[in-house]
């Protein structure tokens, strides 16, 4: 591609700056089942949005500040709160929301950032970021099941944020916002780490969200400047969607595939937005 994507490409499927309940600066999102959006606020909020992009409900609320989420193949949502800290779940059917994750020994998690189902190995990876200030542990890996689990990646990442599994499922590639790169980790066959190696370095911003198309192109979401890029499988970027002015895309934080379009949840703003990329998505449930 020789330029990026005109802006008109992109359209608010959401925008709730004055609806009630205000969509409060989503980050994380999530697609459900039936294709309905899900989506986090900085007060804790739980929201989910009509498939056709109708209605907004507020389902659910910790009093704390949802990161990233993610379904299983059960429907269940896991939520990453940063002011507990801990890894919630919900479930919708029910309402029920409770804490998930319980690591094992003295060590606990600081940041918790963003989820990753694994279904092949019933689990659930769950970034550390630490602090921006100096890169420390690490992800997490907790039993779908018990909740149980520990620190599966003890090595230091600068801020781990954004991952994404590849569709062979034996590579979760995680971003090192203030390191400006994203590194692959490998997962062996008795599913403990197998090493790591930096995918794309020096990247030109801050990157939060990844997301994989079903031609194992990865997806990088900026946090700043606001803008939308591409990774093919050599490493090679290239950048897709950018907006200087931050009005149609607007921080984009986490992204998530339905179907050719690419959502992506704005925590500058206070809407959703979904980009026509013309594309299949990596399914994720």
């Amino acid at each position: 591609m020789d330029a990026p994507l005109p802006l008109d490409r992109a359209t608010a499927f959401f925008s709730g700056a004055v609806h009630e309940p205000q969509l409060n600066h989503p980050e994380g999102i999530a697609i459900d089942r039936d294709g309905a959006v899900w989506c986090g606020g900085t007060a804790g909020e739980i929201y989910r949005i009509a498939a056709d992009g109708s209605q907004l409900e507020l389902i659910a609320s910790t009093g704390g500040l949802i990161l990233g989420m993610a379904f299983d193949r059960r429907g269940l949502l896991y939520v990453c709160d940063i002011k507990t800290p801990a890894v919630l779940q919900l479930d919708p059917a029910t309402g029920v929301l409770e804490p998930f994750a319980r690591p094992r020994g003295e060590r606990a998690m600081e940041l918790p950032n963003f989820p990753v189902v694994d279904h092949a190995r019933n689990c659930l990876y769950v970034s550390d970021s630490h602090t921006k200030d100096e890169p420390g542990m690490g992800v997490w890996r907790f039993d779908l099941d018990s909740g149980e689990g520990e620190l599966w990646w003890d090595e230091p990442l600068h801020f781990a944020n954004g991952m994404a599994l590849d569709a062979s499922g034996d590579a979760l590639y995680v971003v090192e916002s203030y390191a400006y790169r994203v590194t692959v980790i490998r997962i062996g066959a008795d599913g403990a780490p197998a090493g790591a190696e930096p995918f794309v370095e020096d990247l030109d911003g801050v990157v939060d969200g990844l997301a994989f198309d079903a031609e194992g192109r990865l997806y990088l979401s900026y946090f700043s400047p606001s803008r939308i890029a591409r990774a093919d499988t050599d490493g090679r970027i290239e950048l897709l969607m950018d907006d200087p002015c931050s009005h149609v895309l607007c921080q984009p934080a986490n992204v998530a595939w339905r179907g050719t379009d690419l959502f992506a949840a704005n925590l500058g703003g206070f809407h959703i937005t979904r980009i026509d990329l013309g594309v299949e998505g990596l399914p994720l449930v």
